[in-house]
């Protein structure tokens, strides 16, 4: 999956010479906390986050006069003065896994999307992300999750897909995950039914075991000393 079929593309941007109180209630009403700045041209120049307005702000010890003196002053500067000049940006052909690795490694929330030159086409953030991972995933469908324990082996999973299929069963999606057991491993397949009486029955006469998934997830858990 791309970035351009997740983007965000009504785009709410800022020019250079947009005074840092217009920028702030910009964001406020638009409920936004990135901000990417353009020129007349909408080559990006920059991105003004929540973080960079709150940061501008003086100091709170200063006496109440002298802090609104000084909040007006900076209240007139120009976003231009406060954006981060050469921002994280990444390109309409990365895949949605990049953004995630990106993302957990600068500790991003959202990121600017721009063409070979520069020129801004969208954003990318963490809403458009878990909104991808709802649809990738199908939970917003009517359906279970089921917890399956299997041995850490090859066809097992196969077994599985087939008991589903051959009860004519949708199948939303599929997650894996390793569990404490170095021989076992945990599947979760969401199936697109509430009516899995049939499914779980077939998946116990193959040997696999049956657990809830948060009851799952807590026995995963470090353990308190």
């Amino acid at each position: 999956m791309f970035v351009s079929e997740r983007m965000s593309k009504d785009l709410i941007t800022a020019l250079p010479d947009m005074k840092i109180a217009d920028a702030r209630n910009l964001m406020q009403e638009k409920r936004i906390r990135h901000l990417p700045v353009i020129d007349e041209k909408g080559l990006l120049l920059g991105m003004v986050s929540d973080r960079d307005v709150r940061s501008a702000m003086p100091s709170t010890l200063l006496k109440k006069p002298d802090y609104e003196i000084t909040l007006g002053k900076i209240m007139n500067y120009p976003v231009a003065d406060i954006m981060s000049k050469e921002p994280i940006k990444i390109y309409l052909y990365y895949t949605i896994q990049d953004v995630l690795l990106i993302m957990r490694k600068n500790k991003v929330g959202a990121l600017p999307v721009v063409d070979e030159d520069g020129y801004l086409k969208g954003v990318l953030s963490t809403r458009d992300l878990l909104k991808a991972f709802v649809d990738v995933m199908g939970i917003d469908e009517p359906g279970t999750l089921l917890c399956i324990l299997a041995e850490d082996k090859q066809g097992q999973m196969k077994k599985i897909i087939d008991i589903i299929t051959e009860e004519k069963i949708s199948l939303g999606s599929v997650l894996v995950s390793k569990t404490l057991e170095k021989d076992k491993k945990a599947i979760f397949p969401y199936v697109l039914t509430n009516n899995v009486i049939r499914i779980k029955e077939k998946l116990l006469e193959k040997g696999f075991q049956l657990t809830d998934p948060m009851q799952w997830y807590f026995q995963q858990m470090p353990k308190k000393e």
